[in-house]
Protein backbone atom coordinates (compact mmCIF):
# COMPACT_ATOMS: atom_id res chain seq x y z
CA UNK A 1 0.00 0.00 0.00
CA UNK A 2 2.84 2.52 0.75
CA UNK A 3 4.44 1.53 -2.38
CA UNK A 4 1.38 2.62 -4.29
CA UNK A 5 0.94 5.57 -2.36
CA UNK A 6 4.19 6.72 -3.63
CA UNK A 7 3.90 5.71 -6.93
CA UNK A 8 0.82 7.77 -7.49
CA UNK A 9 2.53 11.17 -5.51
CA UNK A 10 5.22 10.40 -7.86
CA UNK A 11 2.83 10.18 -11.20
CA UNK A 12 0.96 13.10 -10.18
CA UNK A 13 4.12 15.35 -9.84
CA UNK A 14 5.53 14.46 -12.80
CA UNK A 15 1.78 14.92 -14.73
CA UNK A 16 2.38 18.25 -13.50
CA UNK A 17 5.53 19.13 -15.11
CA UNK A 18 5.73 21.24 -18.73
CA UNK A 19 7.43 18.40 -21.45
CA UNK A 20 9.85 19.79 -23.50
CA UNK A 21 8.59 20.35 -26.85
CA UNK A 22 10.49 20.61 -29.92
CA UNK A 23 11.49 23.50 -31.64
CA UNK A 24 9.97 24.74 -34.28
CA UNK A 25 11.72 25.29 -37.32
CA UNK A 26 11.67 28.83 -36.76
CA UNK A 27 13.45 28.78 -33.81
CA UNK A 28 16.13 30.96 -33.35
CA UNK A 29 17.09 28.39 -30.60
CA UNK A 30 17.94 26.31 -33.51
CA UNK A 31 21.20 28.32 -34.47
CA UNK A 32 23.87 26.38 -33.92
CA UNK A 33 26.40 29.11 -34.10
CA UNK A 34 28.35 30.26 -31.21
CA UNK A 35 28.44 33.57 -29.83
CA UNK A 36 31.39 35.60 -27.76
CA UNK A 37 29.86 37.45 -24.88
CA UNK A 38 31.18 41.15 -22.82
CA UNK A 39 32.72 38.44 -20.16
CA UNK A 40 34.44 36.54 -23.36
CA UNK A 41 32.65 33.10 -22.63
CA UNK A 42 30.89 31.39 -25.41
CA UNK A 43 27.25 30.79 -25.78
CA UNK A 44 24.56 30.01 -28.37
CA UNK A 45 21.00 31.09 -29.03
CA UNK A 46 20.01 27.70 -27.68
CA UNK A 47 21.65 29.25 -23.88
CA UNK A 48 18.07 31.73 -23.85
CA UNK A 49 16.01 29.06 -24.61
CA UNK A 50 13.13 29.61 -21.89
CA UNK A 51 13.55 33.52 -22.12
CA UNK A 52 11.76 36.00 -24.27
CA UNK A 53 14.16 37.61 -26.25
CA UNK A 54 15.05 41.24 -27.49
CA UNK A 55 17.40 42.00 -29.84
CA UNK A 56 18.90 45.00 -31.91
CA UNK A 57 21.97 44.88 -34.43
CA UNK A 58 24.62 47.46 -33.35
CA UNK A 59 28.11 48.64 -33.41
CA UNK A 60 30.23 50.02 -31.14
CA UNK A 61 31.61 52.99 -32.68
CA UNK A 62 28.30 54.44 -34.42
CA UNK A 63 27.72 58.02 -33.79
CA UNK A 64 24.38 57.83 -35.65
CA UNK A 65 21.54 55.22 -35.16
CA UNK A 66 23.45 52.79 -32.80
CA UNK A 67 23.23 55.56 -29.63
CA UNK A 68 19.56 55.79 -30.88
CA UNK A 69 18.92 52.36 -30.75
CA UNK A 70 20.59 51.28 -27.24
CA UNK A 71 18.20 54.34 -25.63
CA UNK A 72 15.51 52.82 -27.10
CA UNK A 73 16.47 49.57 -26.18
CA UNK A 74 17.11 51.02 -22.71
CA UNK A 75 13.20 52.52 -22.37
CA UNK A 76 11.94 49.65 -23.28
CA UNK A 77 13.52 48.27 -20.37
CA UNK A 78 12.32 50.45 -17.89
CA UNK A 79 8.91 50.57 -19.42
CA UNK A 80 8.38 46.65 -19.09
CA UNK A 81 9.69 46.90 -15.78
CA UNK A 82 11.84 45.19 -13.25
CA UNK A 83 11.31 41.62 -15.21
CA UNK A 84 13.30 38.26 -13.48
CA UNK A 85 16.65 37.93 -15.41
CA UNK A 86 15.35 34.13 -16.10
CA UNK A 87 12.77 35.51 -17.72
CA UNK A 88 13.70 37.73 -20.11
CA UNK A 89 16.97 39.06 -22.16
CA UNK A 90 18.63 41.87 -23.81
CA UNK A 91 20.30 41.57 -26.52
CA UNK A 92 22.20 43.59 -28.28
CA UNK A 93 24.22 41.97 -31.23
CA UNK A 94 27.67 43.35 -32.79
CA UNK A 95 27.81 43.70 -36.56
CA UNK A 96 31.91 44.65 -36.14
CA UNK A 97 33.10 41.65 -34.67
CA UNK A 98 36.48 43.16 -35.87
CA UNK A 99 36.30 46.07 -33.70
CA UNK A 100 33.64 45.09 -30.40
CA UNK A 101 35.96 42.30 -28.67
CA UNK A 102 34.81 41.31 -25.51
CA UNK A 103 36.39 44.64 -23.49
CA UNK A 104 34.53 46.77 -26.25
CA UNK A 105 31.40 45.23 -25.26
CA UNK A 106 31.58 45.38 -21.71
CA UNK A 107 32.93 49.32 -21.63
CA UNK A 108 29.66 49.56 -23.65
CA UNK A 109 27.42 47.98 -21.38
CA UNK A 110 28.98 49.92 -18.48
CA UNK A 111 28.73 53.44 -20.06
CA UNK A 112 25.24 52.58 -20.66
CA UNK A 113 24.66 51.19 -17.64
CA UNK A 114 23.35 47.65 -18.26
CA UNK A 115 24.97 46.06 -15.93
CA UNK A 116 22.37 43.49 -14.39
CA UNK A 117 21.78 39.99 -15.89
CA UNK A 118 19.23 40.97 -18.32
CA UNK A 119 21.99 42.35 -20.84
CA UNK A 120 24.18 40.71 -22.89
CA UNK A 121 26.60 41.91 -25.65
CA UNK A 122 27.58 39.30 -28.68
CA UNK A 123 30.03 39.08 -31.17
CA UNK A 124 30.74 35.97 -33.79
CA UNK A 125 32.50 35.79 -36.92
CA UNK A 126 31.74 37.94 -40.38
CA UNK A 127 29.84 34.98 -41.36
CA UNK A 128 27.48 33.84 -38.22
CA UNK A 129 27.15 37.53 -38.05
CA UNK A 130 25.60 37.91 -42.10
CA UNK A 131 23.45 34.70 -41.07
CA UNK A 132 21.51 35.78 -38.37
CA UNK A 133 21.20 39.31 -40.03
CA UNK A 134 19.53 37.28 -42.70
CA UNK A 135 17.10 35.69 -40.27
CA UNK A 136 16.29 38.75 -37.89
CA UNK A 137 15.58 40.88 -41.54
CA UNK A 138 18.58 43.19 -40.77
CA UNK A 139 20.36 44.25 -43.27
CA UNK A 140 24.26 46.15 -42.92
CA UNK A 141 26.82 47.02 -45.30
CA UNK A 142 30.28 48.42 -44.15
CA UNK A 143 30.73 52.10 -45.75
CA UNK A 144 34.03 52.86 -44.33
CA UNK A 145 36.83 50.67 -42.27
CA UNK A 146 34.98 52.48 -39.05
CA UNK A 147 30.99 52.95 -40.35
CA UNK A 148 28.16 50.73 -41.17
CA UNK A 149 24.68 51.49 -42.67
CA UNK A 150 22.01 49.15 -41.24
CA UNK A 151 18.79 48.66 -40.20
CA UNK A 152 17.29 50.26 -37.26
CA UNK A 153 15.11 47.12 -36.47
CA UNK A 154 14.41 45.58 -32.53
CA UNK A 155 12.98 42.04 -32.52
CA UNK A 156 10.98 39.95 -29.82
CA UNK A 157 11.46 36.54 -29.66
CA UNK A 158 9.14 34.06 -27.74
CA UNK A 159 10.06 31.60 -24.83
CA UNK A 160 10.47 29.07 -27.95
CA UNK A 161 12.37 31.66 -29.50
CA UNK A 162 10.11 32.65 -32.80
CA UNK A 163 9.62 35.67 -33.60
CA UNK A 164 6.66 37.52 -32.17
CA UNK A 165 7.22 40.91 -33.11
CA UNK A 166 9.28 43.47 -35.06
CA UNK A 167 9.79 47.29 -35.11
CA UNK A 168 11.55 49.05 -37.76
CA UNK A 169 12.87 53.19 -37.11
CA UNK A 170 13.63 55.12 -34.41
CA UNK A 171 12.22 57.33 -32.81
CA UNK A 172 8.50 56.03 -33.11
CA UNK A 173 6.43 54.46 -30.05
CA UNK A 174 7.41 51.66 -28.81
CA UNK A 175 4.06 51.04 -26.65
CA UNK A 176 3.30 48.12 -29.51
CA UNK A 177 6.43 46.02 -28.28
CA UNK A 178 6.00 46.81 -24.82
CA UNK A 179 2.82 44.96 -25.14
CA UNK A 180 4.08 42.48 -26.94
CA UNK A 181 7.23 41.57 -24.48
CA UNK A 182 4.61 42.01 -21.49
CA UNK A 183 2.59 39.75 -23.21
CA UNK A 184 5.79 36.77 -23.88
CA UNK A 185 6.18 37.06 -20.49
CA UNK A 186 2.61 35.89 -19.36
CA UNK A 187 3.15 32.94 -21.95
Amino acid sequence: MKNLLYFLLALILFSCNKKNEPLKPDSIYNLASEWEKQDGSKITFSDFQGKVIVTTMIFTSCKTACPKLTDEMRNISKKVGNVDPDEIQYVLISIDPETDTPEVMKAYLDLNKFDDKKWTFIRSTEAETRELANIMAVKYKEISPIEFSHSNIISVYSKQGTLAFQKEGLGTDNDALVNEIKKQLEL
